[in-house]
């Protein structure tokens, strides 16, 4: 089995979406962590975006890369430019290191409506990139 690491700045939002499609689409090739270079919670904007797609989030909880320390991963998956910059090293010889900066939702200021549309667009960006990765990588 391998193990794939999803790393983002506050493994509230992006990191827990990719996380989320991760465990649902690789059909038990993997095991799914998701991590942050800080710990900022669980995002209930992130959270309910994905129960629309009908992926619970709600028992993620927000971690941080060093308590994943002495797995060997596979695969590192970085989801935003802060945290490819300034993760700390992470000793992992054979892992893959990919990297696709998603914007963040969490940062859109307006209305509820504008709000949902960049938790929507982020999540099927996501959505797509995590389908690709299980194609190309875990199947």
């Amino acid at each position: 089995m391998k193990n794939i690491l999803v790393l983002c700045t506050g493994n509230s939002c992006r990191s827990q979406m990719a996380h989320g499609y991760l465990r649902t689409l690789q059909n038990n090739a993997a095991a799914i962590y998701s991590a942050g270079i800080e710990t900022h919670g669980l995002n209930p904007g992130a959270v309910a975006i994905m129960a629309e797609d009908a992926i619970d989030i709600t028992g993620h909880t927000s971690n941080h890369v060093d308590e994943y320390e002495g797995i060997e991963w596979d695969y590192i998956i970085t989801v935003c430019d802060h945290a490819k910059e300034n993760c700390p090293f992470i000793a992992a010889p054979n892992a893959e290191r990919i990297h696709h900066n998603f914007f963040d939702p969490s940062k859109v200021v307006g209305s509820e409506a504008e709000k949902h549309a960049a938790f929507l667009k982020a999540r099927n960006e996501i959505k797509e990139f995590c389908s690709a990765f299980v194609a190309e990588n875990l199947n």
